[in-house]
């Protein structure tokens, strides 16, 4: 029998980990420890199914799933596709914008108060720059990102994993969760 050396891609978040027997939210199971290694089988939208290191498969929120540095691919392989930070930054950058249009409006007395708080409503942006480290309010999509420069990754995100608008993923039963990974369309 041919021995099975398990060799982990990514580790639990550091303050553990909700997990599902699917997909699915209304199937929850035993959380993951801490920090725990786990090795990624299979993507679903924001769903990814992990396995441990006993054999025990489950279904985590994969934007939460911390990566471990892994072999870089070869000089003459096609490079690692990562999430491209500029739509989230063009989105940040219209917020700001029309956030900075409302209170030129306000101080210029063209809108008042009331009018001011009911065309902000539900703006939302964050922003941290610091050298070449950006951490990025993605409204969008409802996280937090981090980016160094290379790739953009989440970092946090809020609540459960959403369904995708319009019926998912192929083999995906309809009202399945499947939300969208960081960085595709």
């Amino acid at each position: 029998m041919e021995e099975f050396a398990f060799r982990p891609t990514h580790v639990a978040a550091p303050s553990g980990m909700a997990t599902w027997a699917a997909p699915d939210p209304s199937l929850p199971s035993t959380p993951l420890d801490p920090l725990l290694p786990v090795r990624l089988v299979d993507r679903r939208g924001d769903w990814a199914q992990v396995l441990c290191s006993n054999g025990w498969s489950t279904w985590v929120d994969g934007r939460l799933l911390v990566a471990l540095p892994g072999t870089p691919p070869a000089a003459t392989g096609p490079p690692a596709r990562t999430a491209d930070p500029r739509p989230a930054l063009a989105e940040a950058d219209g917020a700001l914008t029309k956030y900075r249009a409302l209170l030129e409006d306000l101080a210029a007395g063209t809108i008042d108060l009331e009018t001011f708080r009911d065309r902000a409503h539900g703006l939302r942006l964050g922003l941290v720059v610091e050298g070449e480290e950006l951490w990025l309010y993605d409204a969008v999509h409802d996280r937090w990102c981090y980016c160094d420069g290379l790739q953009l990754q989440t970092y946090a995100a809020s609540g459960r994993p959403r369904p995708t608008p319009g019926g998912g993923s192929p083999g995906v039963p309809p009202g399945t969760f499947e939300p969208t990974w960081a960085g595709e369309p």
